[in-house]
């Protein structure tokens, strides 16, 4: 069974929450202990850790989460009403390959019985094994990354947390059908995979778009399926990383808005957050990242995809050689863009699909401008 890669919590942990008050985040979490195992089918969300980092030669420490379930549990939770469990944690196998094994089987069950995993690692490239979960659920994958470099490798490269990207791209089965950086910084990346990215038609935003304008973040993560933290894209005053020292990224109010905006998200379905180096000063800011995407998750409004088309208004707008139809909800005031089925094409997604956008590209569309994560999407969608 899937579920037997997965590790009880240990008696540190569990004395712990038994010393938490009723009203602390812990005394209110479903536990996995050696006596029981929580009943899945009464389960929003579930926190799984992953205790492998070998692909990371940057991590000095041994992945260990204590600290970081202690920060989250000792928290007090909002008026939530989700369930939530604590699986424990896969350890690190004989090969990383093994791992990557262990983390797909757990989380594509997890997805697949619409419970979302908080997956909390261990190095990077364990997005790629997240994304191998989608592998049995017959899907097109959107991926979103909140981290200042792409990470591409060299074709023939192992995969690490470094260039998992690579391994994505090129394995197959292909279910990948975007991919967005949120945060990239420009001195971490060369230009050839600058234009690579562009070549894909890939989206990418470097940091100081989104830290000027946080609402830019929010229709790209509504469109994600999976979404991956890298902890290197906060700077190191804010993430408390003083090993891999960071002096530019995201500070804490930030990337707690990142994730919280991934939480409402209603199609983002895995969620993960790698590459710390398990000291007690990171375990603060990876508490409160998983706390907003658990909030997050409370406010979802099951939209698109999950709504009718009829609790929207209905725009269309003339340009000169193109009629852009956008919809905005009644309910949220959110806006979304079709892109239309082709007949003649290979069409990944066989139908007409919303794209999420904001307000300022529909108007852009009324000034005759062509918006442009509207044109990468009908490109990809006929490669």
């Amino acid at each position: 069974m899937e579920f037997d890669f997965l590790e009880p919590l240990n008696d540190g942990i569990l004395k712990f929450i038994s010393s938490l008050s009723s009203q602390e985040l812990g005394s209110k979490i479903v536990l996995h202990t050696q006596d029981q195992f929580p009943d899945i089918s009464k389960i929003n969300i579930a926190i799984v850790g992953v205790l492998e980092d070998r692909r990371n030669i940057n991590m000095v420490n041994e992945v260990n989460l204590t600290t970081v379930r202690k920060k989250l549990y000792g928290m007090f939770p909002g008026n939530w009403d989700a369930s939530i469990a604590d699986l424990g944690d896969i350890l690190a196998g004989d090969s990383v390959e093994d791992t990557y094994f262990a983390v797909k089987k757990v989380t594509s069950a997890l997805i697949k019985n619409k419970v979302i995993p908080i997956v909390l690692g261990g190095s990077q490239d364990l997005t790629y094994a997240l994304y191998r979960a989608y592998d049995d659920l017959e899907q097109m994958v959107n991926m979103v990354a909140v981290d200042n470099r792409f990470d591409f490798g060299k074709e023939d490269e192992t995969v690490s947390a470094n260039s998992y990207l690579t391994k994505i791209i090129i394995d197959e089965p292909n279910n990948l059908f975007n991919y967005c950086n949120i945060g990239f910084q420009t001195y971490y990346n060369s230009q050839e995979e600058i234009d690579l990215i562009e070549k894909l038609f890939f989206d990418a935003y470097r940091l100081g778009e989104i830290s000027n304008k946080i609402a830019l973040a929010e229709p790209v993560f509504r469109d994600a399926d999976l979404v991956s933290i890298d902890l290197n894209s906060v700077k190191s005053s804010a993430s408390g990383n003083s090993i891999t020292f960071e002096p530019n990224g995201f500070n804490g109010k930030e990337i707690c808005s990142l994730a919280r905006y991934a939480g409402i998200s209603d199609k983002v379905s895995s969620f993960g957050v790698f590459n710390h180096n398990s000291t007690a000063a990171e375990a603060p800011i990876i508490a409160q990242i998983v706390w907003y995407f658990i909030e997050g998750y409370h406010y979802r409004s099951k939209e698109y995809p999950f709504g009718s088309r009829t609790n929207y208004l209905k725009y269309i707008v003339p340009l000169e050689e193109e009629e852009l139809v956008f919809y905005k909800s009644d309910k949220t005031e959110r806006w979304w863009i079709e892109i239309p089925f082709e007949t003649n094409g290979s069409n990944k997604l066989k139908r007409n699909t919303l794209l999420p956008c904001s307000y300022e590209e529909y108007l852009s569309a009324c000034n005759q401008e062509l918006p442009e994560r509207w044109w990468k999407a009908q490109r990809k969608n006929a490669l």
